[in-house]
């Protein structure tokens, strides 16, 4: 049976998901879809413009809602018209928006796969697409902070002179400025990442800040990021299509707390199979419920 994969939003980030997916041979269809229609078909021609040079075939159709009834996994990509902002809470009333806009017509499709979301303010946003949508919560959740926890296995990394997937760890709340990185998660080789320290003079708060800037330095230089962001939804949507049971730290439903915010999960061909709530510190465990009360706050101010 072949795989199909949504995508809704055909700008940087949208594309190089689509990019990603079929340099990688992850699925056999994608259907990319954008309010702007020629954006979107201009993109799916590109793509098919590289089918002789993949070692996989994969079909890209554009602008077609209905042929996401039969599709297994639907990214949801829609981008802000401004990009130059440092907290992505600011992007809320455009985006929720745009998603409102979409999320019924996804339904009117017949669509019953596994949502992914992308689109900032990633935590607010997923909650409301699950609310919209009427799926379980389980069926849908976001990007979160897999992307922030790759960004802390490089500044790891580059510090200690180890390559980043030998890094291990979380950085874990929202997708944004209240986030924070799990210190007691993060280990190398199983060893704690404090204890290898040693003696050295590490600044633990410029690292975390270092994790916290990484897009905004991006984005300050380029004018968006997209890589980063497309190859991590990538690893997520193999992870549906291949019912791989991997974990990866995406925004998922704290049922106790009742907000989407970042924490790792077991993701298989139905979404979320479990949570695995780390044992933080009391440190950590605050800064967990401090992130979770600005994602329910910006929950409650887009009523």
């Amino acid at each position: 049976m072949a795989r199909k994969v949504g995508i809704i939003g055909a700008g940087h980030v949208g594309a190089d998901v689509a990019f990603s997916l079929v340099t990688q041979g992850l699925c056999d269809v994608i259907v990319l879809l954008d309010e702007n229609e020629p954006k979107a078909a201009s993109q799916a021609l590109e793509l098919r413009d590289m089918a002789s040079l993949t070692a996989s075939r994969v079909q890209v159709i554009a602008n077609d809602y209905s042929e996401l009834q039969d599709a297994d996994v639907l990214v949801i990509a829609v981008g802000p018209k401004t990009l130059l902002r440092e907290d992505r809470l600011e992007e809320l009333a455009e985006t929720r928006a745009a998603v409102r806009e979409v999320i019924p017509r996804v339904i009117a499709s017949g669509f019953g796969g596994v949502i992914v979301n992308i689109t900032n303010p990633c935590d607010v946003i997923t909650q409301i697409i699950q609310q919209t949508s009427g799926f379980p919560d389980s069926q849908v959740f976001g990007t979160g902070t897999s992307l922030d926890t790759a960004r802390m296995k490089r500044v790891v990394g580059e510090f200690f002179g180890i390559d980043p997937k030998s890094v291990t760890g979380y950085v874990m709340g929202e997708h944004g400025e209240s986030q924070f990185v799990a210190w007691s998660t993060v280990t190398l080789g199983g060893r704690p990442v404090a204890e290898l320290a040693g003696d050295r003079d590490v600044d633990w708060a410029k690292m975390d800040d270092a994790v916290r800037g990484g897009g905004w330095n991006i984005l300050q230089g380029k004018g968006w990021t997209s890589f980063g962001i497309a190859t991590a939804t990538a690893r997520l949507v193999d992870a549906i299509l291949s019912d791989a049971h991997s974990i990866y730290p995406v925004s998922a439903k704290d049922e106790e707390l009742g907000v989407y915010i970042g924490q790792p999960a077991v993701i298989g061909k139905k979404g979320i199979v479990q949570t695995l709530q780390p044992e933080l510190t009391a440190y950590e465990g605050v800064a967990y419920h401090a992130s979770a009360r600005v994602i329910a706050a910006a929950l409650q101010s887009e009523k």
